[in-house]
């Protein structure tokens, strides 16, 4: 019985070691990718920002505060865009958004996955999805962005859509992600901004119009790049807390083979003994 329980032990510390050579090898290989991701939220941020800044500017026009950007259609549904990862191994990191998710979500709702996991989970769930092709998160790049963006934005202006949400993992730090909600149309919060005299040539209103489908793309890529940078921090932090628990598990079970082995040649001495005492 104890050399059995020897060989369950030594096969279940080989188990263990080979799980943990493919957990360090992940978490190398996501702080690896964490690096580029992370460059690219940071630089993501500043066009989006530039581009949402000019929008108050515009906004100081009554004529464009009327238009149908700043308003919406209240009865039409509203559109989710859900960024969520393209592989698991990620800790909390996609269930965390499809709760906020749902949460945030009303009766009325569409919903734009973006994403491997997110397109599972809203399929799974038999919930209503946009007619754009869900595409992978690894593939949105500016121009697939620009093209989502510009499907929302003509949808939006004839009243398909009466709002847009975006759902996504905020990077905030390599130990902290932060899943966030912020809502890219109607534009009436950004316009509550006070601006001084604004200073473009052409139509307010048409200014405007050609403005919102490169900020929705803006959007939409920055946060695929911040929930790119969040899954691998994600990714590479629970692969870490792996590598940790597989150390654990093989001490403890080193402990039990040394007992277990202890017992063996106790019980063989034992019996080298009784054989020479019977003698």
């Amino acid at each position: 019985m104890a050399g059995a329980s020897m060989n369950d032990i030594k096969a279940r510390m080989r188990s263990v070691s080979n799980t943990m050579q493919i957990t360090k090898a992940m978490e190398l290989v996501a702080t690896s990718k964490l690096r580029h991701a992370k460059e690219q939220a940071e630089h993501s941020r500043a066009f989006r920002e530039a581009l949402f800044r000019a929008i108050p500017e515009i906004a100081v026009s009554e004529a464009v505060r009327e238009s149908v950007w700043f308003s919406g259609k209240e009865d039409a549904p509203t559109l989710y865009i859900v960024i969520a990862g393209d592989r698991g191994l990620a800790g909390g990191f996609n269930s965390n958004i499809f709760r906020l998710a749902a949460a945030k979500a009303d009766e009325n709702a569409l919903f734009l996955p973006i994403g491997k996991k997110a397109t599972d989970h809203f399929r799974y769930k038999a919930l209503p999805t946009y007619r754009v092709p869900a595409p992978v998160t690894a593939d949105v790049h500016v121009g697939g962005a620009f093209h989502l963006s510009a499907a929302i934005a003509e949808d939006f202006a004839a009243g398909k859509i009466g709002r847009v949400v975006l759902v996504y993992t905020r990077f905030v730090s390599m130990m902290t992600q932060a899943p966030t909600t912020e809502v890219l149309l109607p534009l009436s919060a950004l316009a509550e901004e006070k601006a001084g005299d604004p200073l473009y040539e052409g139509d307010g209103e048409e200014l405007i119009a050609k403005i919102v489908p490169d900020c929705l793309g803006g959007a939409i890529h920055a946060a695929v790049c911040e929930s790119l940078a969040s899954e691998s921090a994600a990714r590479r932090a629970a692969m870490n807390s792996a590598n940790k628990n597989a150390e654990e598990m093989i001490l403890d079970l080193n402990l039990k083979f040394n007992r277990a082995r202890q017992a063996v040649i106790t019980q063989e001495i034992t019996e080298i003994v009784s054989g020479a005492e019977a003698l």
